[in-house]
Order: structure tokens, then C-alpha cells, then sequence
């Protein structure tokens, strides 16, 4: 049985990445349903045309366009699941900043990303407007820009389909996936007059080896520690980490997307950080950056789009 799934839902990581939010103008609700139907072809094109690049794409659609948009053809109106960014307040403020569609492309080569990237937006056309667009990149050896590996729990091999996919629990969007996006803006001037225990202290990991702290050794400010969330039942809550960074000379950080078949697990990391524990201890990390932008979408299998009409 072919796989159903959006190829770049569960891809191996690669070395380039384009994410792009646009907003659909009024009155353009039947062409965008159109383009819709031809994005998967062009994305198949592109991955035969430059095969051995690890070409790969995500076109998904935000929660308050879903509810604007009276999609026909699929078995349901809207994934199950799908609301709006989760709010939360406490250390840091996380804004929820809608966009209607999302288009996550990556390859081992910028100008492979770029050239898919013009294809699709073709034929989206005048229908769209750009929100935002970030160009990404792997920095060194998978790490963040205050120098720590990033994605270090993300879960591996077979596994990713288990934590990222919709299952049998909403058949209609079987194989489809749940996506919060934030940009960060890091203070990378103020992180790098820390000292490198009290940044290790801060992560809750060693910077240079990247070995995890010890449970005990971790305070609870930690961000492996409040990143960390476990079930009623003791098991780890995971997600998909598609994170990568981005900079100029002006301004860095990282985009954070995570991707899961259910968007529970997120919000609960994001409170744990932001709220933090009964006692108040929030994630320490968000004292050196700060999130401008909040994304909820749902990336639908592929069957969906073939569906519409």
C-alpha cells in the first residue's frame, strides 16, 4: 500500500530549508482550492527532476483558514483536533500570529529549495500573499546558534511515523500531521557573555560533547527539563523537531516547528515552559530568546488533495 503521507513530514533532516507563510486574499477561495490539487504534482516533478537531494515538501493548511475555507471532497470538514496556537502567559510571551497556508520545502541545496519554491508559488499566483519567509540552514554539526545540538530527542527511524502521523483515531485524516510553528529571535550578544557552565546549566546539557545532565543534576529551570513532559502514566510525550536556524548579521535564531499526530503534546511542552511547574519554575533559556511569530496548521494526507473539488 503506498504511503499516504506528505513526503516531509517524517524526511531525514537536511542541510537547507524555506519556510513560507502566505495569506489568502479575499475572494480567491475556488482558485486556491485549484492550486491545492496541482501542488503535490509539481513537488513530485521537482523530486524526480533533482532525485538524490533529499528534495522534500510540506504544503499545510492554518486552523482559522480551515474554518474560512469550505474544503469539499474529503470524508470530514477540518482535522479533529485542529484549534488555534494555544496561549499561555508567564516568563515569555508566545504570540499567536495566524497564517493561512504554510509551505515547508527543504534539500541538501538552496538552489533546489528555490527553484520549488518559485514553482509552487506560480501556480498559487496573485491568489496569495507572502507573510513570512525564512531561509534556513544547518549550522555546524546540527546545532543552534548559541552553539548547542539541537533536536537531540527526536525520535528515530520507524518510530517517527508513530509520533508525527494521524492515526486510525480521525480516519479522515489518517496520515496527515498537526504543525506549530514559532520564529525566535535569540540575544545572542547577551547568551554569549555567559559563562559556558552557566549556559550548560541553563540547557541542562554539556555544550561541546552534548551530554545530558543527569535527572538529579538538572535544575528545574533547566530546559531539558521543562521541555521534557511526561504522560498520567510516566511515558515521555514527543514530538518531531524540523527546527532549524536562520540569520542574518542583523538578526538570528531558530524556527521551531514541531510536527505530531496529535497537537496535545506540543502545548503541553509550551506550557511547561512558559508556565512552568506548580512552583513556578519556568524554562530559563527564554530569558535569551524571544518568539515573534505562533503557527498552528495541519498538514492533510495525500489523498486529501486529490479528493477536492
Amino acid at each position: 500500500m503506498p504511503a499516504n503521507y506528505q513526503s516531509g513530514v517524517v524526511a531525514d533532516a537536511t542541510s537547507d530549508a524555506l519556510f513560507i507563510t502566505l495569506n489568502v486574499k479575499q475572494g480567491y477561495e475556488t482558485q486556491i482550492t485549484h492550486a491545492l490539487k496541482q501542488l503535490q504534482k509539481i513537488i513530485v516533478k521537482h523530486q524526480q527532476q533533482f532525485s538524490g537531494q533529499s528534495l522534500h515538501a510540506v504544503v499545510a493548511i492554518g486552523s482559522e483558514y480551515w474554518d474560512r475555507q469550505n474544503f469539499s471532497g474529503g470524508k470530514a470538514s477540518k482535522p479533529a483536533l485542529l484549534t488555534p496556537f494555544p496561549q499561555f502567559h508567564g516568563v515569555a510571551n508566545m504570540p499567536s500570529t495566524p497564517a493561512d497556508l504554510l509551505l515547508h520545502l527543504r534539500s541538501n541545496r538552496r538552489d533546489i529549495t528555490y527553484e520549488l519554491a518559485r514553482a509552487l508559488l506560480k501556480v498559487l499566483s496573485d491568489a496569495v500573499e507572502i507573510d513570512e519567509e525564512v531561509s534556513c540552514f544547518r549550522y555546524l554539526e546540527a546545532r543552534d546558534l548559541t552553539g548547542f545540538v539541537d533536536g537531540t530527542e527526536n525520535p528515530q527511524g520507524d518510530h517517527k511515523k508513530e509520533v508525527a502521523l494521524v492515526g486510525d483515531e480521525d480516519e479522515a485524516f489518517s496520515q496527515g500531521s498537526y504543525i506549530h510553528l514559532q520564529r525566535y529571535i535569540h540575544d545572542l550578544s547577551k547568551w554569549e557573555t555567559q559563562p559556558l557552565k552557566d549556559q550548560e546549566n541553563i540547557y541542562g546539557r554539556t555544550k561541546k560533547d552534548n551530554i545530558e545532565y543527569q535527572s538529579e543534576e538538572k535544575a528545574l529551570t533547566a530546559h531539558t527539563k521543562r521541555a521534557s513532559v511526561k504522560d498520567d502514566q510516566g511515558k515521555s510525550i514527543e514530538i518531531l523537531r524540523h527546527s532549524m536556524p536562520y540569520g542574518s548579521l542583523s538578526e538570528a535564531g531558530l524556527l521551531f516547528a514541531s510536527y505530531c499526530r496529535t497537537p496535545e503534546n506540543f502545548t503541553l511542552m509550551l506550557k511547561s515552559m512558559v508556565e512552568g511547574d506548580d512552583h513556578g519554575h519556568s524554562d530559563r533559556l527564554l530569558d535569551y530568546t524571544t518568539a515573534v511569530t505562533g503557527n498552528a496548521f495541519f498538514a492533510p494526507p495525500l489523498n486529501w488533495f486529490t479528493a477536492l473539488r
